[in-house]
């Protein structure tokens, strides 16, 4: 890859394995929206960045190189060999080789641990246009000003003491229903130094959901992405809906209502890729409707 910078850009000729839509798209993160000429608009690690995808290069705007070296290589993981991840992938079966293909342009983002936690507090039994919706209003109102970029006003993602000292009208007006008291509790957790979110990577991968999962609001499910979307612990296989649809049709031919099954018997099969492997079978999935009645 060639990297370099040009009025306020970064440049990245020759990249591979990297497409914004497939990136963006694939149900980990919430604060990316596409813009009118097709790239993508986003805030991470309190700045804004926009990301084009043009063939083989990726345009990253408003940011310099010194940015990309000390935030956006980390965060777009750019330093993992995805090819390899694919071809080992491609290897285990047919479905995985042709969701693979599929969704060739994936990389799991390196995500902020604390947005993480509430983003998928707030995700549990919602739609995703709601989730964004319910955190941009947050983000507005409780977090601090980053700027202007393209006449629109940017916030940064709210910080535990924000969060956990919300007014409940608020939280009412953020849309986020049933979860306001998990968000207010484990922000205050985190606030106060019950448990430090951050020191969770560093625990394996069994004892660190076992402490996300004594926070309020989360549950099997929530924990696992959080592990592997905030934490990088590849080692785990969140079921949702689409998940579980593409399980069944393609693994296991019959309906199974237990999900704890369905991510035991993903994760011995995939064993440590399992989280690069639901990151493909769900973008497959979910965009060309696989077990939808």
């Amino acid at each position: 890859m060639k990297i370099y910078s040009e009025k306020n850009r970064v440049i990245i000729d020759g990249a591979k394995d990297f497409v914004p839509k497939h990136i963006f798209e694939c149900g980990q993160c919430f604060r990316w929206d596409l813009e009118d000429d097709g790239s993508y608009t986003g805030v991470a690690m309190n700045r804004v960045l926009n990301v084009k995808g043009e063939g083989d290069t990726i345009i990253f705007d408003n940011t310099t190189l010194e940015e990309y070296e000390k935030i956006w290589k980390h965060y777009f993981d750019m330093e993992k060999d995805y090819s390899l991840i694919k071809e080992k992938l491609s290897m285990m079966d047919e479905y995985l080789d042709e969701s693979v293909k599929f969704g060739h342009g994936i990389r799991i983002l390196r995500q902020d641990t604390f947005e993480t936690v509430i983003s998928f507090i707030i995700s549990a039994r919602n739609a995703i246009p709601m989730i964004k919706r319910s955190i941009k209003y947050l983000s507005n109102e409780l977090g601090e000003p980053l700027g202007e970029y393209r006449g629109k006003e940017y916030y940064s993602f709210p910080s535990p003491k924000a969060l956990s000292s919300a007014k409940e009208e608020l939280l009412i007006n953020s849309k986020v229903a049933f979860r306001r008291g998990y968000i207010v509790d484990t922000s205050y957790i985190q606030h106060s130094h019950q448990v430090d979110l951050y020191n969770l990577k560093n625990l394996p991968t069994d004892m660190a959901r076992r402490d996300l999962m004594a926070l309020p609001g989360i549950g099997p499910k929530v924990s696992d992405c959080i592990l592997l979307f905030g934490l990088g612990k590849y080692d785990v296989f969140p079921v949702d809906v689409w998940v579980k649809r593409v399980m069944e049709e393609f693994y296991l031919e019959e309906e199974v209502k237990d999900l704890k099954k369905i991510r035991e018997y993903a994760i011995d099969k995939f064993q440590d890729m399992s989280g690069f492997a639901q990151q493909y079978l769900f973008y497959y999935a979910r965009e060309k409707g696989i077990g939808r009645k």
